[in-house]
């Protein structure tokens, strides 16, 4: 069961180590996809927790502790990755990264099969972390924060301070990265050519986009049925299963105790 998280008026180091013990671990898990090494990451979280310790006493409560917790987390998420890298790599245009000219198309499981536990291997997961890491600063944030962490587009807007349609926009380029890199880790056969139009492919895909933005099952239209598209769907799914699934872990204790000691008592 994850701790509670603090209410408005707990004392400061109340808040701190309730902010610790409920969000400590995927605060972790965010520098760790968006920072690169270990200790970066530790570092990320104790300065993201002791800047959110000294802001307490002005949170109202007019949002949630966790979107507001997180909007600290991006802003030293971004002047972090100035600090590393300075500007993010060059945005892939849309045509880069549509599938629809591929010529190869993944060999998937059958049905029954667990394809994330079973079939995908330490190298599809590897490449996927690995795509992540490589994604453009303004595509990394909003899908960490959508598919790991779990904000909604609505809140991750917030957090972000863009509009929802925005992060819409950024998080359905990003998936689309992290399936290309997917399917370069799994076995694949001949593209069969599709049934339908460009456009109408366009439009299923979309469609199948705005299903995982709101988390719910996608089924073709009556009478459209592609077996290209339902690949690329299917190895969609797989990449979105494989973010939402890495490792969260448990705060390091001593991260924690260190954290704690950079406080008055």
């Amino acid at each position: 069961m994850r701790a509670q998280d603090p209410a408005p008026g707990d004392p400061p180091r109340i808040a701190l180590e309730r902010l610790a013990d409920s969000h400590g671990p995927r605060l972790l898990a965010l520098g760790r996809r968006f920072c690169g090494g270990r200790e970066e990451a530790e570092d990320l979280v104790q300065e993201v927790l002791l800047s959110a310790y000294r802001a307490w006493p002005d949170f109202d409560g007019r949002s949630s502790v966790a979107t507001w917790l997180y909007t600290i987390a991006a802003r030293a998420c971004m002047r972090m990755q100035r600090r590393r890298s300075g500007q993010p790599e060059r945005e892939e245009s849309l045509d880069e990264i549509l599938p629809f000219g591929e010529t190869r198309m993944a060999l998937l499981p059958s049905e029954g099969d667990s394809p994330v536990d079973e079939v995908l291997g330490r190298e599809a997961r590897e490449r996927v972390e690995a795509a992540i890491a490589a994604l453009p600063e303004e595509q990394r944030l909003p899908i960490v924060l959508h598919t790991l962490v779990g904000f909604s587009l609505r809140q991750v807007g917030e957090i972000l301070g863009v509009k929802e349609a925005t992060v819409k926009t950024r998080i359905h380029r990003g998936r689309l990265v992290l399936r290309r890199a997917l399917l370069e880790a799994l076995p694949t056969t001949e593209a069969v050519e599709p049934n339908f139009s460009r456009q109408v492919c366009l439009d299923l895909l979309a469609a199948k986009q705005e299903a995982l933005d709101r988390g719910v099952d996608f089924e073709f239209p009556s009478g459209v049925i592609c077996e290209r598209c339902a690949n690329v769907f299917a190895t969609l799914d797989l990449a979105v299963d494989l973010c939402r699934n890495l490792d969260v872990g448990e705060l390091p204790g001593a991260l924690r105790e260190r954290i704690l000691a950079a406080i008055p008592t």
